[in-house]
C-alpha cells in the first residue's frame, strides 16, 4: 500500500481515538450521583496570588459514595479553598471543621438524571460528529491522491479502511454512552 495512504489512515485513526479519549474525559465530568474527586476538577484556588488547580493545594478523596473530603496541605488554605468551591457554582456547600472540608453530594432527582443523560447524549453526538469530520478529511485526501496519480484501487482500499475506522469508533462512542447512561440512571 502507498505510504501516503498509510499515513492518511494512521492520522485518521489517531484523530478518532482522540475523540473517544475526549468523550471519556467529558463523561467523567458528568456526575452520576456518586462522589468523585473529578467533580472538583475545574476548581481553581487563589494560592498566594496565582490561580492553582484545587488538586495541587490539597488532597481530595471520597470515603463513601455521598461525600468528598478536601484536606489542604496548609491549614491557611481552608478558607480560600472553601470560597473557590462555592465560586465554582457546582451546587456544593462545603462544611469547614477547621481541619478538612466535607462536601456532602446530594442524591440526584429523576429529572436531574434525565438531564445528565441528555448531556451525555450530546457529548456522544459531538464525538461522532468529530469522527465523521475526520472521515471526510481523510476521504478528501484520498481523492486528491487519486488526482495525483495514485491507482484507483488503492484509493478504494483507503475509503473502505476509513469507513471501517469510522464504524468502529462510532460504536465505541455508543458503548461509552450506554455505560454512562446506565451509571447515571442507577440509583
Amino acid at each position: 500500500m502507498n505510504e501516503e495512504i498509510t499515513f492518511i489512515i494512521d492520522e485518521a485513526e489517531e484523530g478518532m481515538q482522540n475523540a473517544i479519549v475526549h468523550l471519556d474525559k467529558e463523561f467523567q465530568k458528568i456526575r452520576a450521583g456518586k462522589a468523585s474527586p473529578s467533580m472538583l476538577e475545574g476548581v481553581r484556588v487563589d494560592y498566594y496570588g496565582s490561580m492553582t488547580p484545587i488538586d495541587q493545594v490539597s488532597n481530595i478523596n471520597t470515603p463513601d459514595p455521598r461525600q468528598i473530603i478536601v484536606q489542604p496541605w496548609e491549614k491557611a488554605m481552608l478558607v480560600p479553598i472553601e470560597k473557590a468551591i462555592m465560586a465554582a457554582n457546582l451546587g456544593f456547600n462545603p462544611q469547614n471543621n477547621g481541619e478538612v472540608l466535607r462536601i456532602n453530594v446530594p442524591p440526584l432527582t429523576e429529572e436531574r438524571r434525565k438531564d445528565l443523560v441528555k448531556k451525555a447524549k450530546a457529548e456522544t453526538e459531538n464525538a461522532k460528529v468529530t469522527i465523521r469530520g475526520i472521515r471526510r478529511v481523510a476521504l478528501d485526501s484520498g481523492k486528491k491522491l487519486e488526482k495525483d496519480g495514485v491507482p484507483e484501487d488503492e484509493v478504494k482500499l483507503l475509503e473502505k479502511e476509513i469507513q471501517n475506522l469510522t464504524d468502529t469508533f462510532s460504536a465505541k462512542a455508543d458503548k461509552l454512552f450506554e455505560a454512562k447512561d446506565k451509571d447515571i440512571m442507577t440509583v
